[in-house]
């Protein structure tokens, strides 16, 4: 090969490595400017996706704060409702349970209320034996007052204190009777003052008795001196029995053997508050009416 040949394939080699080159790096360039703009159009979609989600996340915690905030309300509409439809149901049981209890009980009869000659408890029993001073004497109290009054003499017989009843139940001719010997024996004058006429006896409640202890020869005076008033005193509310006429009282004179059930909670709330029964307005007494028996 003579030299011009292999001098103008030297210059052809040089000529294709310059072009190659250059079109090397035009496509580099390209890409180059190609990736710049796919990395500038990625970072923008990018910001356009973190902002897109930052709304649907702000949306959404809006959208939920707002369902609790509903579910709240509802919540609370509902607890409402629920204290409404309670206090209801509570009325009406009210209503039901004052229903079934007589509104005599809770009466203050002595000169200020009048029982007619037809009244008398719905159901009396007999008083056992064991617990009355006359074993023959037959004594009734009221069906619903006897388990109290059964536990609270028991209750004084563990204590050691001897208390027996005398007597309970007096119908509306037994207390004329009893007022008219009253009469006969004392006088009307004095009479009046230690016995009730007819109608206005506690005793045709069926809710109260006479008690009576050893030692006094079966006479119910000289009773207040006796261990068995001071544990009465200081015992007796506990089965919701009080003194209807204790000492400066304005209706009879002092009865220390004289007790009356009014119910577990007056009797406790009179014995705390150094109350009597026969101080309080009539108004006050019936609220106790629904739970005498409870």
């Amino acid at each position: 090969m003579n030299l011009k040949v292999i001098a103008g394939v030297e210059v052809a080699i040089i000529i294709l490595t310059a072009a190659g080159g250059w079109w090397l790096n035009s496509r580099v360039e390209t890409l180059a400017t190609r990736v710049a703009t796919l990395e500038s159009e990625l970072a923008s979609t990018t910001l356009v996706l973190k902002t897109a989600i930052e709304q649907n996340h702000a949306a959404l915690a809006s959208a939920l704060n707002e369902e609790k905030q509903s579910v709240g309300q509802i919540a609370e509409k509902l607890g409402d409702f629920e204290d409404n439809v309670g206090d209801i149901s509570d009325t009406v049981d009210t209503l039901e349970k004052l229903s079934k209890t007589d509104p005599e009980l809770l009466q203050k009869y002595s000169k200020v209320f009048f029982l007619n000659e037809h009244y008398a408890p719905p159901r009396l029993v007999e008083i056992p034996s064991e617990y009355k001073y006359s074993e023959a004497k037959s004594l009734k109290i009221h069906a619903s007052v006897w388990p109290y009054l059964r536990k609270m003499l028991t209750a004084a017989k563990k204590a050691g204190v001897e208390i027996y009843v005398s007597s309970a139940f007096r119908s509306f001719n037994e207390q004329n009777s009893l007022k008219g010997q009253y009469k006969v024996t004392y006088g009307a004058g004095t009479a009046n003052q230690f016995s009730a006429d007819q109608g206005y006896s506690e005793h045709q409640l069926g809710t109260t008795v006479d008690l009576i202890t050893t030692g006094l020869n079966g006479q119910l005076e000289g009773f207040e001196k006796t261990k068995a008033y001071d544990w009465l005193l200081g015992n007796a509310y506990r089965w919701g029995f009080v003194p209807s006429y204790p000492a400066g009282n304005k209706y009879y004179v002092f009865e220390p053997w004289h007790w009356r059930f009014v119910g577990e909670q007056l009797a406790e709330n009179l014995h705390d508050d150094g109350k009597n029964f026969y101080d309080l307005d009539q108004r006050e007494i019936d609220k106790y009416l629904v739970n005498i028996f409870e």
